[in-house]
């Protein structure tokens, strides 16, 4: 019994020392300590992040440190985590995303911590899914913030019940949807060549001229109406009310990570 509360003692005490970062005062959901995000990419996630804490109460924080002192990073995660009392705390609805970027001696690492009341909305299982189907494959291309920015999209639809995990489980893989806009667009411009090339030929035949002829003659005697509308997308700098702050919420060491 002595030695099982020894142990116990001294597990307690070694994760009570491991070192993170302070709580951001003010307080922030995005913290690049590392570095490895643009001013305007930390501006655009963080409200990203403030607007799906306002709006559920769940909150997601993102880490990113240059060195982890040698402790694993589901350690560093959930003992930030606690320390900053990430979540709500009747709910522990918390997430922690702990980046470490890849060095020329070390190699990257990443770790989603959920929050207690969040383990079965994303289970382990689904959240080493999405470290592997939407972040790591980013990384690996040096495209740190769609990474961040493409898990913390799932992680919030998955927290806020917009679809389960068995239909996030059933896509084929990261990022499948985005490939209907180009098949789409493949065959509508398929379309409007045949379409011009039918058109050349009718116009060959009617007028005795050569294929290739016709079709530089009834290219030139389509005129062009109308044009493509000016698009512009609102963009505004970082404002509103910015994050309230941590609600206390805790972590019972659920979540899944990955190295590049």
């Amino acid at each position: 019994m002595l030695t099982l509360t020894a142990i116990l003692v001294s597990f307690l005490s070694y994760s009570q020392d491991i070192p993170v970062p302070n709580r951001p005062e003010p307080p922030r959901l995005v913290n690049d300590i590392a570095g490895v995000l643009s001013s305007e990419e930390v501006e655009a996630l963080e409200n990203k992040l403030v607007s799906f804490s306002d709006t559920t109460s769940n909150q997601i924080v993102f880490v990113s440190l240059s060195d982890l002192k040698g402790y694993q990073p589901y350690e560093v995660a959930y003992q930030i985590g606690d320390d900053w009392g990430v979540g709500q705390k009747e709910f522990d609805n918390g997430i922690v995303i702990l980046f470490k970027p890849k060095t020329s001696t070390s190699k990257g690492e990443i770790f989603i911590a959920t929050g207690s009341g969040l383990e079965g909305a994303i289970p382990d299982g689904t959240a080493k899914m999405i470290v592997e189907r939407e972040m790591i494959p980013q990384f690996k291309n040096g495209n740190i913030y769609r990474g961040i920015d493409a898990g913390s999209t799932v992680l919030m639809a998955l927290a806020s019940g917009e679809y389960s995990t068995d239909e996030y489980a059933s896509k084929r893989g990261a990022g499948a949807g985005s490939f209907v806009p180009f098949i789409f667009f493949f065959f509508l411009i398929l379309f409007f060549i045949i379409r011009r090339l039918v058109r050349a030929r009718e116009y060959g035949v009617g007028h005795d001229v050569p294929f290739w002829t016709a079709l530089m003659l009834a290219n030139s005697t389509r005129g062009h109406s109308g044009s493509w509308g000016s698009f512009s997308s609102g963009s505004s700098g970082f404002g509103g009310g910015g994050f309230g702050g941590f609600g206390g919420g805790g972590f019972g060491g659920g979540g899944a990570g990955g190295s590049w």
